[in-house]
């Protein structure tokens, strides 16, 4: 006889007795119903914050502010950055000894963590058993910039980027610019990537040593850097080879976005144009692999080397 209406099996699905004979076990009644402890911890999971959501402990978040790294850490105390707390990993050996002991004469607090509190913290990135908390990149003016080079008795070598988006690329520009005697780099307000941890994490802690400077108008302040005497040469496919320019100069080198390259205004208004050229069967470079190619050959020029 089939069973059917209030006294029927679907009823009855949820009995224990129905349970017993169908193997149907309490976990997985759970997770079809969407109770139990497994979706409540699923739940409070996704009602977190981004930051929490790394949450190590009652104390730790991967927020912003921190950096990692051994080399950014480092140069950012010998920089005399201001750092709030560091992070590191218990029994720490090598260059994190050194760095402690910096720490400890500047009287920066030291917090330990076992490397899977890192590894949250930064978010999975590579950490290499250290991180800091900062205080936020302090910004300079493009007239504090041209005032560095006039101080070096230098000519002025500043780099402009035209709407970098990977942080990467940023920090590896950077990078260039500090091993080449740039005295500056503008980027503009909008519509790029400013300083983050991975910026400084890409750039070995170059990010402490090269000066940044916004620019609301990339157009106007480019044209506020000629009237101070600087020359303007845009890097794109259509210039003259790099290597016919003279460096010697005050120049400031403009560097186009991954995609779009030198946007179409900021073109106009440069002096001039840069090319690399090449004979592969590509027809471009990264961005920050082509601003040291001809930081390299600035250098060059400007210590009377070429």
């Amino acid at each position: 006889m089939t069973m059917s209406g209030s006294g029927g099996k679907n009823r009855d699905r949820g009995s224990r007795e129905y349970k017993r004979k169908n193997n149907v076990s309490r976990r997985s009644s759970e997770r079809n119903t969407g109770s139990g402890t497994a979706n409540a911890a699923r739940r409070k999971h996704k009602n977190r914050t981004d930051n929490e959501r790394y949450c190590v402990n009652e104390r730790y978040y991967a927020e912003e502010g921190f950096i990692f790294g051994r080399n950014p850490v480092m140069e950012a105390l010998k920089n005399g950055r201001r750092i709030e707390k560091i992070v590191t990993v218990k029994n720490s050996e090598g260059s994190i000894i050194q760095i402690l002991a910096k720490a400890k004469d500047a009287g920066i607090p030291v917090h330990y963590a076992d490397r899977k509190a890192l590894d949250r913290m930064s978010g999975m990135a590579v950490h290499q058993g250290i991180g800091a908390r900062v205080a936020p990149y302090d910004y300079v003016e493009v007239e504090d910039i041209l005032d560095i080079a006039e101080k070096r008795g230098e000519k002025p070598f500043i780099v402009i980027l035209d709407g970098i988006e990977d942080p990467h690329n940023f920090g590896a520009i950077m990078r260039s610019c500090d091993a080449c005697g740039v005295h500056g780099i503008i980027i503009p307000k909008n519509r790029a990537v400013g300083i983050t941890e991975t910026v400084v994490k890409s750039s070995a802690g170059a990010v402490e040593y090269v000066p940044c400077a916004k620019a609301v108008n990339l157009v106007q302040t480019i044209k506020k850097l000629k009237d101070r005497g600087v020359w303007i040469a845009a890097l794109d496919m259509d210039g003259e080879i790099y290597t016919k320019n003279d460096f010697k100069v005050a120049t400031a080198l403009v560097i186009g976005s991954e995609g779009n390259g030198v946007g179409k205004l900021v073109k106009e208004n440069c002096d001039f144009t840069l090319a690399i050229p090449m004979t592969g069967k590509l027809n471009s470079l990264n961005a920050s692999n082509a601003c040291c190619v001809v930081l390299c050959e600035a250098m060059l020029q400007r210590r009377g080397l070429r």
